[in-house]
């Protein structure tokens, strides 16, 4: 969330329309693996403001190895915005309620073969337990999974972030309508919700949330049932290991793997918060993910939390 990534091109997808509950459709690619019995069906989100193409190149090769993989847009970004994005009123919320729930039950219903599973980078890592059908997954694989509250951002980082996103970015969205993200150079642009949903968020999540529904919250978190293995990188200025705890603290039904990752070992200087879907980490870190997509084995366990 930090920086725009470099996009990846797109090659060798179906390009589908997503529905949701609520009759937006979203913008999606669906790769098929060129076998009969896939290892599994991999459904991948994308952090906030990020294109979903950035991924493709990683649903490339996972469709090289043997899976079925899902990439879409949430509403408001990229094939999934409308056409005047400061009249919508989408939400960070409904971009798991509504949308990743959508990509889950086609997911779930064109199922091939093997296990569900999920590979969620920054907010795509919280957003699959505010789904209804959320306990279908079976395994998660996150990456600098958090929600973005200010007080876990990187302490040699944090006020420059707060100034950037719980300052900078709700006086630009009040003036636009929307936050103008790709006109400055540092996201794409955000609907006005989801920007403010960031910008006003606090130590917990379901407080952003009429009190009514903060149960409801709480309860579809707690349904998820997969086992998630949660990667955190020691130079993410946002996904620090309190955020990357405090995303884990809300799946308390599931069995939870937090796993701290360093540039060195991947005989790097940096990686930050995007570093890891580079295709430069083809041969490094996108092979070590197929352990756990494939048999859920952890293939960093020296490096596993406590």
């Amino acid at each position: 969330m930090s920086q725009q990534p470099r996009p990846s091109l797109n090659e060798s997808s179906l390009s589908i329309s997503i529905p949701c509950r609520d009759g937006v459709v979203l913008g999606g690619h669906l790769w098929l693996a060129e076998k009969k019995r896939p290892e599994g069906s991999v459904i991948i989100n994308p952090a906030t403001g990020v294109l979903a193409r950035y991924y493709h190149r990683y649903a490339q090769f996972l469709a090289r190895h043997g899976f079925d993989v899902l990439t879409f847009d949430y509403r408001g970004i990229g094939q999934s915005r409308p056409q005047l994005l400061r009249r919508s009123r989408y939400r960070w919320r409904d971009w798991g309620e509504q949308d990743f729930d959508a990509a889950l039950r086609l997911m779930t219903d064109h199922r091939r073969n093997g296990p569900l599973l999920v590979v969620g980078h920054s907010v795509g890592g919280f957003l699959p337990g505010l789904a209804e059908n959320a306990p279908e997954i079976d395994r998660m694989l996150t990456v600098g999974a958090q929600y973005a509250w200010w007080g876990d951002y990187m302490p040699s980082r944090r006020a420059a972030l707060f100034l950037k996103w719980h300052v900078a970015m709700p006086a630009m969205t009040a003036l636009c309508g929307y936050f103008p993200g790709r006109r400055l150079g540092w996201l794409e642009d955000l609907p006005k919700g989801v920007a403010n949903e960031w910008s006003f968020r606090g130590p917990r999540f379901e407080r952003s949330h009429p009190v009514g529904e903060r149960w409801e919250v709480l309860r579809r978190m707690s349904a998820v049932k997969a086992s998630i293995l949660a990667v955190a990188v020691s130079d993410d200025e946002l996904g620090t290991v309190p955020a990357i705890r405090r995303t884990l603290n809300y799946y308390t039904g599931a069995q939870c793997q937090p796993v701290l990752l360093r540039p060195a070992d991947f005989g790097r200087d940096a990686i930050g918060h995007f570093g890891l879907f580079h295709d430069s980490h083809a041969a490094g870190f996108w092979v070590d993910t197929l352990s756990w997509l494939r048999e859920g084995r952890n293939p960093w366990p020296v490096a596993e939390l406590k």
